[in-house]
């Protein structure tokens, strides 16, 4: 008997809890910086430290923890009702890569309202006019500073058949600490020597996507440890061991922040910083996953579908934001509380209406196709993705 079985109208609330607080938590990750995505410089030291310590607390939400979630119901999905691979791959072209596009567009065009004001704009044109840039756009999707998320998943989820095998042998997900480590390496070597090179950042994208394979075989091993099930005291004890680890990780972060703090920018040689940066995901979704027995608020299960459309829209909402707050005398306190709290609730809203949009509500995963073929059952989009209604 699978875990889910012993409760068989559960939404996994659990999972539906992470995924909101990973929506809300990459909100608060890009409120916490000033207008240039800086650590406030140009402020008093003292006046830095609650942006940072608060960028260190919803940090550990990171993307990964998406890409986690998504290679977890699609091993789930996988292991329920099995397909060919060339069948997965195209319902993650529809799910993934048809938004993406739709996106790219919208923010090729949309961010030139804040660099209109800040007076950069014609950089902007000019490189808009380089076929090199939309190539730029459409594979790494460095159009927008969060648009790399959907590409890189769809590379990382089309390696599935890796994962497979830490469903019965989940020790097998600890290659994601091989894998990190081989990034850090690799990483290191194509900074120190090619960051100059026209292919750095399809490089730097290439190992990115490869050794984050390390996320989908530790999602699989997840879903193989929940497929045998593990009563209340069980998941207790992990959940303890769990937290732990994520206390220890984070007093880490809170080294690299007194860094970040002091010296007025962000720090990327701390090694330390980057194994709590990367591995907080990975803890987070097992210490969550280990108290499934808990009753999660039924609230999260009915906002969690909107969770993609958040991380969609939430730079465009900022944009905004950061132009109407210019020139204003906040401290970066106050500044980063605003933002955060407006960000939230502007985009929340928008995306709402979206999601009632015919033509739209596909663009954030909640909708068909507008072009999806009649008489075919609906292809499910992104957001569910990140969801188990599909398991």
């Amino acid at each position: 008997m699978t875990a889910e079985k012993s409760n068989p109208t559960s939404r996994m609330a659990w999972l539906d809890t992470i995924r909101v607080f990973a929506g809300i938590a990459i909100i608060g990750v890009h409120s916490s910086a000033d207008a240039m995505g800086g650590p406030f410089s140009k402020y008093a030291v003292d006046e830095r430290i609650f942006p940072v310590l608060f960028r260190s607390i919803v940090y550990i939400a990171r993307s990964e923890l998406f890409i986690i979630i998504s290679l977890f119901l699609l091993i789930m999905s996988l292991d329920r009702k099995p397909r060919d691979y060339f069948t997965v791959v195209k319902s993650q072209v529809r799910r993934l890569l048809v938004p993406f596009v739709f996106w790219v567009v919208f923010y090729a065009f949309w961010r030139l309202i804040k660099a209109s004001y800040f007076g950069y704009s014609d950089n902007l044109i000019n490189d808009m006019q380089s076929l090199t840039t939309w190539l730029s756009y459409f594979t790494l999707g460095s159009v927008q500073y969060h648009m790399h998320f959907l590409p890189t998943l769809f590379g990382v989820a089309i390696m599935f058949p890796l994962y497979r095998l830490a469903v019965n042998r989940p020790e097998v997900g600890l290659a994601v600490l091989f894998c990190l480590g081989a990034k850090l390496s690799i990483d290191q070597f194509l900074w120190g020597n090619l960051a100059k090179e026209p292919y750095f950042e399809y490089l730097l994208r290439f190992v990115k996507i490869l050794t984050y394979a390390g996320y989908g075989m530790v999602a699989a091993s997840f879903y193989g440890i929940l497929k045998r099930d593990f009563n209340k005291e069980l998941g207790k004890q992990i959940g303890m061991v769990a937290i732990f680890v994520g206390v220890v990780l984070f007093v880490i972060k809170l080294v690299q922040s007194y860094k970040v703090i002091m010296a007025g920018k962000w720090i990327y040689g701390f090694a330390p910083g980057y194994w709590a940066d990367f591995l907080m995901p990975v803890v987070l979704f097992i210490a969550i996953m280990s108290f499934r027995h808990l009753k999660w608020p039924a609230v999260f299960s009915k906002i969690a579908p909107y969770s993609f459309g958040l991380y969609l829209l939430h730079p465009a909402i900022l944009d905004l934001l950061e132009i109407a707050l210019s020139g204003n005398n906040f401290s970066p306190t106050v500044l980063v509380l605003v933002k955060f709290s407006l960000a939230l609730t502007g985009t929340a809203t928008v995306v709402f209406i979206i999601s009632r949009i015919k033509l739209l509500a596909w663009s954030i995963g909640v909708g068909e196709l507008p072009f999806a073929r009649p008489g075919k059952p609906r292809q499910k989009q992104a957001a569910e993705v990140l969801t188990p209604q599909d398991a």
